[in-house]
């Protein structure tokens, strides 16, 4: 349904982005991630069709966005990271002047801006002024013109940003219902909204994208040890030779005040868990918690966006 291929875009001598390739499939959820300044704003823009790439090609349902840019337009609802809206008109009144300049016919505007206010759950404040609404509520709106003309296609940049707690749980719930029957790209610095919500990661450093996977994936690839978090009910102090003896431990760290909790460093090739507990109950302690510890969303954006290049060039 997206396809970027081989996107390069130049501002004067300086390149934004170089060579990005990806494509999303009919139906995904997708998180576009990055540092500021690693091109995100620049892919998102081109498959907007807000300016051409300098090379390479970005598509839309296999429309090109350059030379197809209307027809790429119609297919596609954006929510910018700054809500574009007219802060002195009621929501409906803008939902329905949105709808005029998405070109929806005339006599279908009412229903559509009836249908998207259903959706984004705005019938409370569709009489308001923009402008006296909470910044969830002005969010919600600008959902709302996104959706107009029902777009198989959605691309939301930060759309929690600065949001409280309970509006962000309210708009990442809104976005999963959307995601049931739309393709949607969610850009976002909150990694675990996105770890929550997508499907699958596209990540992006120094204008290049250096992976594309499920999280869960991409923690299968760069966990290189398996690692284990123990609490038992007495002083660890008693169990951590016993533990750094053990064939297959590689390292053993003391995890909060050190007093009762451990996390413990194994080879991937084996599960340690039933040989560790068998060892912590002989010594006389009970086990509070015995899991398994698998990297965040952040462990592997950090992990991939501080690689140190020296590596990285080692790596290719």
């Amino acid at each position: 349904m997206i396809e970027a291929e081989g996107l390069t875009k130049f501002y004067g001598p300086i390149s934004a982005i170089r060579n990005v390739s990806f494509s999303i499939e009919k139906g995904e959820i997708v998180g576009f991630l990055g540092p500021n300044g690693a091109g995100k704003s620049t892919s998102i823009r081109i498959l907007t069709c807000y300016m051409p790439p300098t090379a390479g090609v970005a598509r839309v349902d296999g429309l090109d966005c350059f030379e197809n840019s209307i027809q790429v337009r119609q297919k596609i609802g954006y929510l910018p990271e700054n809500v574009p809206v007219y802060r002195d008109l009621t929501a409906k009144r803008f939902l329905r002047f949105a709808a005029s300049a998405k070109g929806v016919a005339p006599k279908r505007i009412a229903a559509e801006v009836d249908r998207v206010v259903a959706a984004c759950g705005l019938e409370k404040i569709a009489g308001r002024m923009v402008g006296n609404l909470s910044k969830g509520y002005r969010q919600r709106v600008g959902l709302a013109q996104a959706l107009l003309n029902d777009p198989p296609v959605l691309i939301l940049d930060e759309p929690t940003i600065g949001l409280d707690p309970t509006q962000i749980i309210e708009i990442r719930h809104l976005i999963r219902e959307l995601g049931e029957n739309r393709t949607i790209l969610l850009s976002s610095h909150i990694l675990p909204e996105v770890a929550q919500i997508c499907q699958r990661v596209i990540i992006i450093n120094k204008g290049e994208i250096i992976a594309t996977d499920s999280p869960a994936n991409l923690t299968s690839q760069l966990q290189k040890t398996a690692k284990i978090s123990l609490e038992v009910s007495g002083p660890v102090d008693e169990i951590v030779p016993s533990l750094e003896a053990m064939a297959g431990v590689l390292k053993v760290t003391p995890e909060g005040d050190g007093k009762n909790r451990l996390t413990i460093e194994t080879d991937q090739s084996k599960d340690m868990r039933p040989e560790i507990s068998r060892m912590v109950v002989l010594k006389g302690h009970g086990i509070l918690e015995l899991r398994a510890v698998q990297l965040s969303l952040e462990d592997i954006f950090m992990q991939l966006v501080t690689e140190d290049p020296a590596e990285e060039g080692a790596k290719s």
